[in-house]
């Protein structure tokens, strides 16, 4: 149990931790238009147009996120935005020219961050390694978020004991499909 919750704090912390990094990146070639987490949005966008769905699904983000943040990238120049025109309920968006220049940028600063590993000892290997435990603990996230049982009542109201938790956890169990 320790070393999972150890594994969340690590997680959390290297996602904010890696954030602050490429925040110090933009700031070093002094972009000042778009912010660390809008870049990140436009170099997984890379050459495609995408829905706006997919792009929420590719970034996790919530899907608020997303639209505020490409409403700034649009308002910035990087991207375009156009509705689909087999569905008008869904949106496309691809990197303009000046975001295909940037994604450039962000790619040779992700090679930089590359070439730099072996100074940390850290080779292909291990990373590989990491990987793989980051997509089984993945897996194993969406299999739990497909256990938890909805909630049978609007939750307003008065506070719940833990005998009353532990019966509503315990009963009515969805079983995901194993990966």
């Amino acid at each position: 149990m320790q070393h999972y919750l150890e594994c969340v704090s690590c997680i959390e912390r290297l996602h904010r931790l890696f954030l602050e990094l490429v925040k110090k990146e933009l700031d070093a070639i002094r972009v000042r238009d778009i912010n660390n987490v809008q870049s990140l949005i436009l170099y997984s966008i890379a050459g495609d147009q995408i829905s706006v769905g997919e792009l929420t699904q590719r970034s996790y983000l919530l899907g608020s996120n997303v639209s505020y943040n490409l409403k700034k990238l649009v308002e910035a120049g990087y991207l375009l935005q156009q509705r689909a025109e087999h569905d008008r309920r869904s949106i496309h968006v691809q990197l303009t020219e000046k975001g295909e220049e940037f994604w450039q940028v962000m790619h040779g600063m992700f090679m930089r961050h590359a070439d730099m590993l072996p100074e940390a000892e850290i080779d292909e290997e291990m990373l590989q390694s990491v990987r793989e435990n980051l997509v089984d603990l993945e897996r194993f996230w969406n299999l739990a978020r497909a256990r938890v049982p909805r909630a049978p009542d609007p939750l307003v109201g008065r506070p719940i004991s833990s005998e009353e938790a532990a019966n509503y956890f315990n009963s009515a169990r969805r079983h995901a499909v194993a990966y």
